[in-house]
Order: structure tokens, then C-alpha cells, then sequence
């Protein structure tokens, strides 16, 4: 999937003795977004700006050594070897002396000839790594600009980790002129170099450049166009993340002491085999505990207590991205954990007082986001025609922001109906949630709307789905409401020759907590890749005949 930006020049940072200004320049193909403000907390700022950087060249898939020198080194070693075993036999002296030679001509011949292939592989990494920093990292990061705070978010280079930094105006000092909307700043590895050197003593200036959209772009020089061509499974990621922070999860705080002494097991020990999980023991009113496999040490939290209401232990894995916090915890007050369930992905909201800092990790590393789970089949499913659609839409953007009831009690439609409403907006990348303040914000991930098609929104399993409701193979046999709200669902699939008996769970917010099937889906992957066709089925039938 092809991206086009067009940028005024390029995204710089002026440093000197008393000052620092941060200029980043925006695409202009977009509606105009821009913002001016001088910082108050650079610190902060400073410390969050660079975690979000770790998020992006973050890379933690398995990668084979190069074992180049070493294979050298042992022909090497072989032939003096062998010329050690042949020197000792004196009937063939005049014969090694010639194969010696021979030997040492090929080498050197080899030597040469792969030598110079190496040199320029070298050289056009260190070209890419330099010159086309893009083909390396997604590094330009998308900009949010919203009446109340302006944020950045960004994907890790191996689709497993999300950032999102979010920055209320009490950061600032002074805020200048400013546009809302969404857009994409060009950003360089030199931007992260001179991050560094803000300083509490020198005044810090943050500005998103508004003079581009002043110039014509075909009679400015200045002007750079920049075409990166993103694999689907890097916008379908980015999509999965804002689908997976609207479910429900098991939430807690940590202290960032804690959070250190978690951080601290992990850089003093390294796993050699599984199971490498790390296990949050939860009790009501107790602290909280995580233990870590496989060498079985519990590191007790004892600043941090559980205030939920019911016990808990989740696994989670992938552990090792955690580090990504480790900057921010001496200036954090507090880590707000959400835990998905076992094997999901997991989040971590730290508390930066203004500020807030978001990291989104995949269930574990080797599971990015794209693959993790269909995290929109497990979202409200409402079906909600395009006339309300488009208005609910046109509610949130006219504010930016709001609440699901907020923008319920404006338009006068129920609940389960924004909720689908808003769930297909962030399916399509117009809107997420943002986990810091419990609100939907309209935020557009690109200028045209993205081919749905290809991001397999059509998924393979809603279409199973689809087709045993058209076969009226779908028969619901038990539906109870409890107390609290949840919706309890059983009933039979007909699939071919076998009938399944899918169960599941429908929150108050009409999303799947829990469900249950025989299919061999269902008992590989339970619902860490979301669920079968069988409960999708079961789901749809309940939607159509409410």
C-alpha cells in the first residue's frame, strides 16, 4: 500500500546556549494541521519524545548470527592443519609445497572476489541507513492535533509495539496558532540525536510548520516528496491496535518503582528455554505479584494493591519490550496496566503528569499486531446503517472528541448503536480510543479513505460466518441475561456433516468477553486470534433477530 507525502523541507531542531526550537514539517496534502507552543515541562517531554523513538526502531525478531568470519577462520585453520599432518610425511614435501601454494592462490583469489561483494553490500546498507532512512524504519509518525492535548503515534519496526504520546496544553507555556486535524511530519534519525539536548534551562519551542500550506507546491524547490510503500500488514496492525484499546480488560496501577525491580529480573537474567511468561498474581485488596518463568522469581509490588473485585492471573509474554518504559519511570507517577486475558495483548498508560504515554504490545513478540488476532471481530458488531454512521461520525469530529455517551445522549441513538457506529470508524482508521481519558477521538490515519478490501475486513471467517446464516444453518437453543448485564449465549452451527454447540459471553457493550467451541480453531487459538466462525456465527444470528 503505497503513501505519498509532501513535505515543506525537512523537520529540524535549532539548538543553542539559552534556546531550543523543534520545527516539524507537515505533509501538505493534507487539510491543514498545525500548532505552536513553547514547552513548560521539557524533562518530561524530552525523556517521552525518546521512549516513543525506542517504540519505532524497536526490533525484536530472531535474526541469524553472520557466521561469515568464523567459516574463514576454520578453512583457514584446516589447511594448516592438514599442511602440519603432510609436513611431517618427508616423501611428500615437494608436493605440499606445490598444493600450498595452490591452495593459498585460490584463497586469495576467493578472498578478493567476495571481499569486494561485501564492501558494496556494505556500502548500500550504510546508504539506505543513511540517506533513505524510511526503507529501514516507518519513522515518520502521525500528529494529532485536538482541543485538548496534541498526540503522536507510531509503530515499532517489527509490528509487535505501538507508542502513542499524548501531550495536554498544560505542557505548554504559551500556545500560539493552531488547526486541528491529523497529519504526517517528516522525522529523521538527527531529530532523535538533538532530542537530547533539551534542557530545563533552555527555553523549548515546539512547532508543527503551518508556513508550507502558504505555497504552492509545484513552484517551491524547497518542497520534498517522499512515496513509502507500507506493507498491508503495517496499516492492518495500526488498525488491530485501535480495535484491541476499546476491549474490556483486567486494569490495574503499578507503581514505577515496581515497574524498575520488573525491568531490573529481566536485565539480570536471560532465559535460555520456555516458558518465558510473566504471570500477574491479582487479589482484591492485596498487592500485586508478578512472577517470572522460567526461573520462578516473584517480585512482589508491595506499592501497588489490586482494587478490583474478583482474583486474577494472566500470563503474558513478549516481556522483554517492557524495557521500552524504562526511561520514562523517574519522571512517571504511575503505570496504569490493561491486561486483555491470557496470551492477548496488554497495555501500559504511565501516568508523566500532563503527559500520558501509551504502549501497546502484541500478545507476544513474534506475534505482531497484523497477526496477533482479529481484535475487530471481538468489537461491537452492531449493525448500523451509513446514514448513522456518517452522523455519529460527523458528531465526533465536530467536538473532536467524546464519550459513547456523550455523543448518545446528543444524536439521540442508543448506546450499541454508537458503539457499532464508532467500532466501524476505527476499523476504517478514522477514529480510536484513547485509553488515558476513556474517549473516542476522530483521528483520520490517512489522507484517502484505506482499501478495506485488502485489509481483510472481509475476513475469511466472518464470510464462513456469513454464509451459514444464508445456509440457515444457525440456531440459537439458550440466551440469558444476568444481573450486570452480560448476555449469555448457546446455540448450534451445521457445518457440512458436523454440528458445533458454540457458547459465549456479550457484554453491556455488546462485545465478546469469553466464548467457547469444539472446532479445532477454537481449541488451537481460543480467542487469542479472535474467534471461530462458529461463534461469529452464532453472534450474527443473535444481531439479526434482535
Amino acid at each position: 500500500m503505497e503513501f505519498e507525502y509532501t513535505y515543506s523541507g525537512s523537520s529540524s531542531v535549532q539548538s543553542a546556549p539559552d534556546r531550543t526550537s523543534m520545527s516539524f514539517s507537515p505533509d501538505l496534502r493534507r487539510e491543514p494541521t498545525f500548532f505552536r507552543g513553547e514547552l513548560a515541562r521539557e524533562l518530561e517531554f524530552r525523556e517521552a519524545i525518546s521512549a516513543l523513538n525506542a517504540v519505532v526502531v524497536s526490533d525484536l525478531r530472531w535474526k541469524p548470527k553472520d557466521k561469515t568470519a568464523y567459516k574463514e577462520w576454520a578453512a583457514r585453520q584446516e589447511m594448516v592443519d592438514m599442511a602440519a599432518v603432510m609436513a611431517q610425511r618427508g616423501d611428500v614435501a615437494s608436493r605440499l609445497t606445490a598444493l600450498r601454494s595452490e591452495l593459498n592462490e585460490l584463497y586469495q583469489r576467493r578472498s578478493s572476489r567476495m571481499g569486494r561483494y561485501w564492501k558494496a553490500q556494505q556500502r548500500y546498507f550504510n546508504y539506505l541507513y543513511k540517506r533513505d532512512y524510511d526503507a529501514w524504519y516507518v519513522l515518520d509518525p502521525v500528529i494529532t492535533v485536538h482541543p485538548d492535548e496534541i498526540f503522536f503515534e507510531c509503530f515499532s519496526q517489527d509490528e509487535s509495539s505501538y507508542g502513542r504520546l499524548g501531550c495536554s496544553y498544560e505542557v505548554f507555556k504559551e500556545i500560539g496558532e493552531f488547526a486541528c486535524g491529523t497529519t504526517n511530519v517528516d522525522y529523521s534519525r538527527e531529530l532523535y540525536d538533538e532530542f537530547q539536548k533539551i534542557r530545563t534551562y533552555k527555553t523549548t519551542k515546539l512547532e508543527v510548520d503551518p508556513s508550507g500550506f502558504e505555497v504552492q507546491t509545484g513552484s517551491d524547490d524547497s518542497h520534498k516528496e517522499v512515496k513509502i510503500d507500507l506493507p498491508d500488514t503495517w496499516v492492518r496492525g495500526f488498525l488491530q491496535v485501535n480495535s484491541a484499546m476499546s476491549l474490556p480488560a483486567v486494569s490495574f496501577q503499578l507503581h514505577p518503582m515496581d515497574l524498575a525491580n520488573c525491568c531490573f529480573v529481566l536485565r539480570r537474567h536471560r532465559e535460555i528455554k520456555g516458558p518465558r511468561a510473566m504471570r500477574s498474581h491479582l487479589k482484591p485488596g492485596e498487592p500485586v505479584k508478578v512472577l517470572f518463568e522460567p526461573w520462578g522469581i516473584e517480585v512482589p509490588c508491595p506499592r501497588s494493591v489490586y482494587t478490583g473485585s474478583e482474583a486474577h492471573e494472566i500470563r503474558v509474554w513478549g516481556r522483554r519490550r517492557l524495557h521500552i518504559l524504562e526511561r520514562l519511570l523517574p519522571v512517571a507517577r504511575s503505570v496504569t496496566v490493561h491486561l486483555l486475558g491470557q496470551g492477548m495483548p496488554s497495555f501500559y498508560v504511565a501516568d508523566l503528569g500532563h503527559m500520558s504515554f501509551t504502549l501497546g504490545l502484541s500478545g507476544w513478540t513474534a506475534n505482531d499486531w497484523s497477526a496477533a488476532g482479529n481484535f475487530d471481530l471481538l468489537a461491537p458488531r452492531a449493525d448500523v446503517d451509513s446514514h448513522t454512521r456518517q452522523r455519529v461520525f460527523d458528531a465526533l469530529k465536530d467536538g473532536w472528541f467524546d464519550t459513547v455517551d456523550g455523543l448518545s445522549g446528543r444524536l439521540s441513538l442508543d448506546r450499541a448503536t454508537v458503539l457499532g457506529a464508532l467500532g466501524a470508524w476505527t476499523q476504517a482508521g478514522r477514529a480510536i480510543f484513547d485509553l488515558n481519558k476513556g474517549v473516542y477521538r476522530a483521528r483520520e490515519l490517512s489522507r484517502e479513505p484505506l482499501p478495506m478490501s485488502a485489509l481483510r475486513w472481509s475476513n475469511p471467517r466472518e464470510e464462513s460466518a456469513g454464509r451459514f446464516l444464508e445456509q440457515r444453518a444457525v440456531r440459537i437453543t439458550n440466551s440469558r441475561q444476568d444481573p450486570d448485564g452480560n448476555l449469555h449465549l448457546t446455540g448450534t452451527v451445521r457445518d457440512n456433516s458436523k454440528t458445533w454447540t458454540p457458547s459465549l459471553t456479550i457484554d453491556s457493550d455488546q462485545r465478546i468477553t469469553s466464548a467457547e467451541c469444539g472446532c479445532s480453531w477454537h481449541v488451537r487459538n481460543r480467542l487469542y486470534k479472535g474467534p471461530c466462525e462458529h461463534i461469529l456465527a452464532l453472534r450474527l444470528r443473535h444481531a439479526r433477530r434482535a
